[in-house]
């Protein structure tokens, strides 16, 4: 079967650009023929442009060339970054020739398949533009084509008033409905949608042994910080443990600025890599609480004062994790190692039925 998905695509993150080559591998694996629409409207192709004005407050002549001006020698820095996921994508993703940029121009020019899954990751997350666009529920999709979600992810609990006739009238028209979190299911319920079916994020479709061969060996006893919010509680177990310990600090965030090494100039395989070989991960990503899971890696959870917190809460609580998630010191000087013996049973039977999910939907 030949089958196209939609998510947010060339991103530049590192679970971004790993669910969308995991789902699209899985399904090339079972026998189709899957690659992603390259689908770029424009409130996701600013990233690495060199002359942005990141706040509208600098937007005022000469002050603006002042600003720019200052933040170019970062810009510069990070098309490295560009460079690594670039290469990424271009060797692992298969992707479709024709650049669409709206839901508009998939509809009057549609893709070529059988079957469109949309997801996964937050693309219906009405926090960001990506949750109010029409294309990110196959609005463009033709009612007789199959039209599938995967993991798609709402990423908060509750949706503002606004947003809930696109969700609900286009989601009705979807053949089979997958969701990421337990409470995408409860958004759906709201809306009169029973039908859902929560299903894991679509790293978890490739197993272990599949991921170690991105990775590369590191010889350093090392923790891995991942943390996207310079959050304080994050700072203080990580540089505690490494008084105590005397392991190093690795993180790939520009923001973490007490690490020995930071590797945020590099591409998913040093994720990976950093993931999967550290003493101890602690982090407020989804896809490092995730990653660290597949490896059976020991992990501290520290709860992001955002919305898109439900994310890595309904992800451990699926697991019977709830308490690896926590929000103050206190919290941690309770944590205790994850005992893989007893949680790998409830992931791999949650792995079996996404599985089956996705064979089932596209029968």
């Amino acid at each position: 079967m030949q089958i196209k998905t939609i998510t947010c695509h060339e991103v530049y993150n590192h679970g971004a650009t790993l669910q969308e080559y995991a789902l699209l591998k899985h399904l090339n694996k079972l026998g189709h023929d899957a690659e992603v629409i390259h689908y770029k409207p424009p409130y996701l192709s600013a990233h690495f442009n060199l002359t942005a004005i990141g706040n509208s407050k600098f937007n005022l002549p000469l002050i603006k060339e002042l600003y720019v001006l200052v933040k170019l020698p970062k810009r510069v820095r990070m098309l490295k970054r560009k460079k690594a996921f670039d290469a990424f994508h271009s060797k692992y993703i298969p992707t479709a020739k024709q650049l669409y940029t709206s839901n508009e121009e998939l509809k009057n020019d549609l893709p070529n398949a059988d079957a469109f899954i949309c997801g996964s990751d937050q693309i219906w997350n009405s926090f960001f533009q990506n949750g109010k666009d029409p294309a990110f529920y196959l609005n463009f999709v033709p009612d007789e084509k199959l039209k599938i979600s995967y993991a798609a992810s709402f990423a908060i609990d509750e949706l503002e008033n606004e947003v809930k006739p696109l969700v609900r009238d286009n989601v009705k028209r979807l053949n089979a409905v997958g969701v990421r979190e337990t409470s995408g299911i409860r958004i759906l319920n709201d809306l009169g949608i029973t039908a859902a079916t929560q299903v894991l994020d679509p790293v978890f479709l490739l197993d272990k042994d599949h991921w170690e061969k991105f990775t590369f060996p590191i010889k350093e006893k090392f923790i891995f910080v991942y943390d996207f919010d310079s959050n304080p509680l994050i700072k203080e177990i990580a540089l505690k443990l490494q008084k105590e310990n005397g392991y190093a600090i690795y993180s790939v965030n520009s923001n973490v600025d007490y690490a020995d090494k930071n590797f945020y100039l590099e591409g998913p395989e040093t994720f990976l890599s950093l993931v999967s070989q550290s003493q101890l991960n602690i982090t407020n990503s989804f896809h490092s609480v995730a990653f660290s899971l597949i490896f059976n890696q020991q992990l501290v959870v520290v709860n992001r004062e955002e919305k898109i917190n439900t994310r890595m809460r309904d992800l451990l609580g699926l697991f019977d994790l709830d308490d690896y998630l926590i929000s103050s010191y206190q919290d941690f000087t309770l944590w205790k190692k994850i005992d893989y013996s007893v949680s790998n049973p409830f992931i791999q039977q949650k792995i079996e039925e996404s599985k089956q999910f996705l064979i089932q939907s596209l029968r």
